[in-house]
């Protein structure tokens, strides 16, 4: 038996508006990207010269001397009673450089930059693990590995 003209008619326009939503998710997801730019760009020109508050977009990379990391950690590690984690080594470092503390971005930029330049003293003998601690490497200076294993 063959289809009704209305149930072909109903297709076709169901199959018409399902490319219609679909090419409006795709302009909604282009939009929301090119705002993003524009709020970015935007936040960089309203900075006004703040030089001690950073988009969390930025490179950490020109934020800090060379050494300086390593450096803050290490204090913090002769410092504390304990060995301390990636997040409280990162934690230290933005407290100790005046940054944002509830920028999680920018928390979890030094982070990585933390195990980076933690690992490569790890290498050389500057810099031991402890273990994890929910789910990020513990460090301890190399002087006290032997107590902390």
């Amino acid at each position: 038996m063959a289809e009704s003209s209305t149930v072909t008619a109903l297709r076709s326009k169901r199959d018409e508006l399902e490319r219609i939503i679909s090419s409006y998710e795709t302009a909604i997801t282009v939009a929301k990207r090119d705002l993003a730019h524009v709020n970015a760009t935007l936040e960089l020109f309203e900075r006004h010269g703040a030089a001690a508050v950073y988009p969390s977009r930025l490179s950490i990379v020109r934020m800090f001397k060379r050494g300086e990391i390593f450096e803050l950690c290490k204090t913090a590690l002769s410092v504390s009673p304990q060995c301390l984690d990636t997040r409280e080594l990162a934690l230290y470092v933005i407290r100790a450089k005046g940054m944002d503390e509830n920028d999680t971005i920018l928390r979890k930029a030094i982070g990585f930059r933390i195990v980076q330049i933690m690992l490569r003293q790890r290498a050389r003998g500057r810099i031991a693990t402890a273990g994890r601690r929910r789910g990020v490497k513990i460090w301890a200076l190399a002087e006290i590995e032997s107590l902390v294993i």
